[in-house]
């Protein structure tokens, strides 16, 4: 079994870090899947490489939009295919 630790803003990849690193030092099965919430990818890069985590397995790339439509999009994203 894979934990799936989904983020997509800045506030949320704070926020999952010792999450993260618990999966690590426990030695888990996971994966990150990046929302891609923001309109660049790399705005929030920073957080990734100061917090000294893996890059994300997987980006969404579902950009700006009101909360219903991004969840809509991430959710079909997350049933998809490609993230098998």
């Amino acid at each position: 079994m894979t934990i799936a630790i989904i983020l997509g803003t800045r506030p949320e990849i704070i926020k999952m870090a010792p999450v993260i690193r618990e999966c690590q030092r426990r030695g888990l099965d996971y994966s990150i899947i990046h929302t891609g919430q923001h309109y660049s990818y790399h705005m929030d890069r920073i957080f990734f490489e100061q917090l000294e985590l893996p890059q994300p397995d997987h980006n969404l790339d579902v950009g700006s939009g009101n909360h219903g439509e991004q969840t809509g999009r991430i959710l079909a994203d997350l049933e998809s295919d490609h993230l098998r």
